[in-house]
This record gives C-alpha cells, structure tokens and sequence, in this order.
C-alpha cells in the first residue's frame, strides 16, 4: 500500500465504528466510512466537529453543521490549492490519498522534458487536472457534470493557474474519446477515475463492469507515439487491483511496451498505526 503521508492542511484525527474524523484546515468534518469496521475507545473530540454527515436509511443523507463554517474554503497540498465544499452523499470535492497520484503525475510530466498533453476523463473537481497544470502540461478535463467542472475551474484560479492550457469539456466520456478518435486527437497521458455506476449529461449509462474495458481499448486510440502514463484509479468494491492490471496488459502495454503496476492506497490516522483503506490504481508508465 502507498500512503498518502505528505499532507499539511489534512489528517484523519480519529476513526471507529464506521466513522472518521477529519480536520481540513482547521474545520473538523465527521463523516462516515465503509472500510471503518473496527470499534475502539474514542474521546470526546467526537463531540466537538464542525459538522456531521448523517446517513438515511432509505439512502444518501444529510450534513449536519454544528458551528458556522464557510460555504467553501481552501486547503493546500504543497503548491497545489483545492476549494473544499460540503455535498451530497458526504463528500467534500478532494479525495486526499489520491494525493500519491498527483506527486507522481508532477514529477514524471516534469522529468520529461517537453511539452506533455493530458487527457483526464471522469476529471470530477479537477485536483489531477490541477496537478498535471502546476507540472506543465496542457491538460483537457472532461466531466458529464457542468456543476463540478465549474468547480474545477475554480480550482485552478485558486492554485493561481489561470494562464495554463486546461479545456475544459462537459461530455459523457465514451462520446467524447469516440470523437476525438475522428479528429486524430492525440494525448500524451490519460487519467481516468471512474465511478462503479453513472449517467452522462444525455442520459448515458455507465457502468464499470460493462463499459471499463471497452473505454480503456478506445483510449489506445488516442494515445500519441511516445505516451508517458496511462492511470486507472478505481474505489469500486471488490475490484482487484489485479484486475486493472490485466486491463493495462490486454491494451496499452500490447502496443507500447512498458512498465505495469497497481497498488492499494491509504491514509494514515495521526499518532496511531491505523490505515484507512482508500482505493486502487492501475498504472501504465513509460519504460525510463
């Protein structure tokens, strides 16, 4: 597993009983968590968060805020600046450990040494699209949802990238990769996070099972000569990293030969040993 240690502004003060307790730049959020099955003696920091994230019974469910905090506010990872706003099924814009992603996506874009084109697919509020900017790429960032593009942009104003190349593009993904196959659009490295189940701004269904393969062989298609890295992040219950992997060789690493990993990734809680599990990747690199 690699862990996400490297935060300033984030940590997990505490977790148990299927809940973690979060600080984010100084405003504590408690919000549930399906990998949290242990019990253990907790203290009365539980009873003090800015606020909580209840869960329905028939599904979904709603913040609870205890202390005025704002409708966004920043928080920093090394250069890289991301606005953080409390949503629907308790999420908050910013997926912290795939703060491991981002340092590696910097640091192969910057070894390059020449001009690196992007494509980042199921992009959500853009914190790899941010990343991959700061590094110097031109990224293009598709999303089905208008809202959180928005977002993204605003993520980028708030990392002061407003004069690096990011197109930015409300799209269901398959159609998008499909029509950039006719234009003879070419991209140097691809990113993808996609969910377990969705729709696009038409209607499209998407479904991991059915449609991952399918999307990751279109995607060959448009992977230039000399392509960097091809990143397949995943937090779909019971998807093995394995399974990524197999993805990788039948496709990518059939046509340009290079180097396949894939691990879990995580979050460490302060002054414990504990780990909060957090998802998989997939990665394709470039053989150095």
């Amino acid at each position: 597993m690699i862990i996400a240690n490297n935060w300033k502004s984030y940590k997990i003060i505490d977790m148990s009983n299927g809940e973690k307790l979060e600080d984010w730049e100084g405003i504590t959020l408690r919000r549930p968590d399906p990998q949290i099955i242990w019990e253990k003696d907790t203290v009365n920091k539980w009873n003090k968060p800015d606020a909580i994230y209840h869960r329905s019974n028939s599904g979904g469910g709603q913040w609870e805020v205890l202390n005025k905090i704002p409708d966004r506010w920043n928080v920093r990872y090394k250069d890289l600046v991301f606005n953080v706003k409390l949503m629907g099924f308790k999420h908050t814009g910013i997926f912290p450990e795939q703060a491991v992603n981002w340092d590696y996506m910097i640091d192969k874009i910057k070894k390059s040494k020449r001009k690196i084109k992007v494509l980042n697919l199921f992009a959500y509020t853009g914190c790899a699209t941010v990343a991959c900017a700061y590094a110097g790429a031109d990224v293009v960032h598709v999303d089905s949802s208008k809202g959180i593009v928005q977002w993204a942009k605003e993520n980028i104003i708030s990392s002061n990238l407003e004069d690096r190349y990011v197109r930015f593009i409300v799209d269901d993904v398959i159609k998008f990769v499909e029509r950039e196959i006719r234009r003879g659009n070419k991209y140097d490295a691809i990113i993808m996070d996609p969910p377990s189940f969705g729709r696009g701004k038409n209607g499209e269904v998407w479904n991991i099972d059915d449609s991952l393969f399918k999307l990751v062989k279109l995607c060959e298609k448009v992977l230039s000569d000399d392509p960097l890295f091809f990143i397949i992040n995943s937090y779909t219950t019971g998807m093995s990293k394995t399974v990524l992997e197999n993805i990788l060789n039948l496709t990518i690493n059939k046509k340009y030969k290079g180097k396949i990993s894939s691990e879990e990734i995580g979050l460490p809680m302060v002054n414990s040993d504990l780990i909060l599990p957090c998802g998989i990747y997939g990665r394709w690199e470039k053989d150095e």
